[in-house]
């Protein structure tokens, strides 16, 4: 997605690190776009064999091995108020670390490693669907498309209780 940006001649997006940017992973949730800071993101991985866990939460999907780890699977559609996510080929999972356990986040489409300048940051916008508003952590415009940025610890901060 924001190759395309890139490609297009968008003056907003940067492939150069730099002092006055923010590094984030895009990725597609519906037809939204959403960001993770990158120094959140432990892993992008092709989630197979998701093992249930019974009585847990509706946005658990489930659990899976991560070269020995046991991570909790979360459908960000579920914790975000939507549908739950139906698995396909481009199903992706971004695993991030929360406390001391790592959580992997169902996804529809992951993006690209975009670099944005941090003038460009703007505070949660009123109008935000307010299920969202409660994870944001403020939003980027882009030439095209406005870019949510979510806060992993909110995102994850109730599922802290749940143990897997």
């Amino acid at each position: 997605m924001s190759q395309a940006l890139v490609e297009a001649g968008s003056t907003e997006l940067s492939t150069h690190p730099g002092e006055d940017l923010d590094d984030f992973v895009s990725f597609m949730v519906a037809d939204q776009m959403f960001g993770i800071p990158i120094l959140n993101v432990q892993d992008i991985l092709s989630p197979d064999r998701i093992a249930s866990i019974p009585l847990a939460p509706d946005e658990v999907k489930g659990s899976i091995n991560l070269r020995g780890r046991i991570v909790t699977v979360i459908d960000v559609r579920v914790r975000l108020g939507m549908e739950p996510l139906a698995i396909g080929p481009e199903t992706m999972g971004v695993t991030v670390e929360h406390g001391p356990d790592l959580y992997t986040l169902l996804v529809d489409k992951i993006g690209d490693v975009v670099s944005l300048k941090r003038e460009q940051h703007e505070r949660t916008p009123a109008t935000l669907n307010p299920n969202w508003r409660e994870f944001c952590d403020g939003v980027y415009r882009l030439d095209n498309s406005l870019m949510v940025v979510l806060d992993i610890d909110k995102l994850l901060d109730i599922l802290s209780d749940f143990d897997v």
